[in-house]
């Protein structure tokens, strides 16, 4: 004797619950993209830029290193290898400064940026400008 499985049945099971995670799961990352967009357009508006100036691809990286470093045209040693990387953390730090936050701020703009973002652009963080 024989067990008689119904392998469709567990099929359209498993991608039932792989369909379900996977909707979960862009819902979520929806709501946090939407989220970190709404702080970032904050962030420029109190670093008075444009708003929309953060949707638009380069032109918002521009902005972003002339908040934080007064200088947007860094943004262009993004695009060399392994500098990039140096690059971003010290933007981030420099950011949480242009905003009056200190270092441990900043590191938490790089480990945790969603979060640190919401902090700064919805919060009651004001710009100051670039330091030096």
């Amino acid at each position: 004797m024989s067990a008689n499985y119904n392998y469709d049945t567990y099929n359209l099971l498993y991608t039932m619950i792989g369909t379900g995670f996977f909707l979960v799961t862009m819902l979520i990352s929806l709501v946090i993209f939407v989220l970190t967009l709404v702080a970032m357009w904050k962030i420029f508006v109190k670093a008075g830029k444009p708003g929309w100036a953060c949707i638009v691809p380069f032109y918002s990286q521009y902005c972003l290193f002339d908040i934080a470093w007064g200088n947007g045209w860094l943004f262009l040693l993004c695009f060399i290898p392994c500098v990039n990387f140096v690059v971003m953390i010290m933007l981030y730090l420099k950011l949480a400064r242009a905003f009056g936050k200190g270092t441990g701020f900043g590191i938490g703009l790089i480990l945790l940026n969603t979060i640190f973002i919401l902090i700064l652009g919805l919060g009651d963080a004001r710009y100051i400008g670039p330091q030096n």
